[in-house]
C-alpha cells in the first residue's frame, strides 16, 4: 500500500535507496521547507495521506502490521497543517487490510482491500462517499489480472474520475515483493481497462526496482511516486515526482523529491501546489505537507 508494507494480506517492503543514473537526483521545481501535519485527536500512525479534491477532507490509514487492524480514518481540515479528527469511514472498514484511499471530485471513493484477495484476486474497491460515510462498495472491474501472487496495491483516481494509477506487484511464497510498476487504466463504461499504451506512458518511471504509490495533479500533468531498489537493503525508500505536456505524452525523466528526507513515501496532492506525504519518525508514521512554489 502506499506506505508500501505489504505481503498477500500485509503489505510489506524492506527499503533500499535509489539507483544513481536513472533518475534526476535534484528538485526541477522549487519547493518550500516541509510542515508536520497535526490530526487534532488522534494519536496513532498516519499514514497514506489523500486530500479530498475540495481540499475538506484528510483521509489516510493506520500502521499497515500484521498485528493491526488497518482502517481507513479521515479528518476535517483547519489549514494546510491541522486537521480535526473524525473517526473511522464508516461502512469501508473490515476484519482485513483496508488503506490508500482516493476520491475523484464527484464523491466516487477509491480504496484497497485484501477482504477477498483468495478468491478474487482483487483489492481494489470502490464506494460513494458522502459525509464520512460510504455505501455501495464493490470491486473495481478490469484491473486484477486474476493471476495468483499478483497483487494490486495503491490506487490514486484521477480529479475527473476517468483514470486509475495503481500497481501492479508480483509477490512471492514468502509474501516479498519481486517486482512492482505502475499501471494506468481508463473508464470503460462501468468499469476500466488497462491503458494500450500505459507502458510508454511510463516507460521512464517503471524500472528494474519497485515503483508504487502513484499521486497525480489534477491536469494528470505532474505524477508523484514512491521508488524502492529492493526488499534485501536496510536503507530507506525516496519520492519522485515526473511531468509532461499533454495527457498523452509519456513522462519525462524522474526527479527526486529532495526536501523530503529520510524514510518517505506516498506524496499525494491537494490542489497543484501542496503535496503531503508519511514520514517515519521515532514514534511513528507521521504526516508531513510541503508546498510547490
Amino acid at each position: 500500500m502506499k506506505s508500501r508494507y505489504i505481503t498477500v494480506f500485509l503489505f510489506v517492503l524492506s527499503c533500499k535507496a535509489e539507483n544513481p543514473g536513472k533518475q534526476n537526483d535534484s528538485d526541477l521545481f522549487q519547493f518550500s521547507s516541509p510542515v508536520k501535519v497535526v490530526v487534532q485527536g488522534y494519536t496513532g500512525d498516519n499514514m497514506e495521506p489523500f486530500i479530498s479534491r475540495d481540499g475538506h477532507y484528510l483521509f489516510f490509514n493506520n500502521l499497515n502490521e500484521p498485528s493491526v487492524n488497518t482502517n481507513i480514518f479521515y479528518a476535517d481540515r483547519v489549514n494546510d497543517s491541522l486537521f480535526q479528527y473524525k473517526g473511522e469511514v464508516q461502512g469501508v472498514n473490515s476484519a482485513a487490510l483496508d488503506g490508500v484511499a482516493s476520491m475523484d471530485s464527484s464523491g466516487k471513493f477509491y480504496f484497497v482491500s485484501t477482504r477477498n484477495y483468495s478468491q478474487s484476486f482483487s483489492t481494489i474497491y470502490r464506494a460513494n462517499f458522502n459525509n464520512g460515510n460510504v455505501t455501495a462498495v464493490d470491486t473495481v472491474p478490469g484491473i486484477s489480472r486474476h493471476e495468483p501472487g499478483i497483487v494490486n496495491f495503491d490506487v490514486e483516481v484521477s480529479a475527473d474520475g476517468n483514470t486509475l494509477y495503481f500497481v501492479d506487484g508480483r509477490f512471492n511464497s514468502s509474501g516479498q515483493p519481486q517486482t512492482a510498476d505502475l499501471v494506468i487504466a481508463g473508464r470503460n463504461g462501468t468499469g476500466f481497462q488497462r491503458l494500450p499504451n500505459s507502458a510508454e506512458i511510463l516507460t521512464a518511471i517503471n524500472t528494474d526496482e519497485l515503483e508504487y504509490a502513484a499521486g497525480i495533479s489534477s491536469d494528470e500533468l505532474t505524477l508523484f511516486f514512491t521508488r524502492v531498489p529492493s526488499v534485501t537493503s536496510g536503507d530507506v525508500p525516496r519520492i519522485f515526482y515526473a511531468t509532461r505536456e499533454n495527457k498523452n505524452l509519456p513522462f519525462a525523466k524522474p526527479n527526486r523529491l529532495t526536501h523530503a528526507e529520510g524514510f518517505v513515501e506516498a506524496a499525494s496532492f491537494s490542489g497543484d501546489s501542496l503535496i503531503y506525504y508519511h514520514k517515519k519518525g521515532n514514534t511513528g508514521f507521521e504526516l508531513y505537507c510541503i508546498k510547490r512554489k
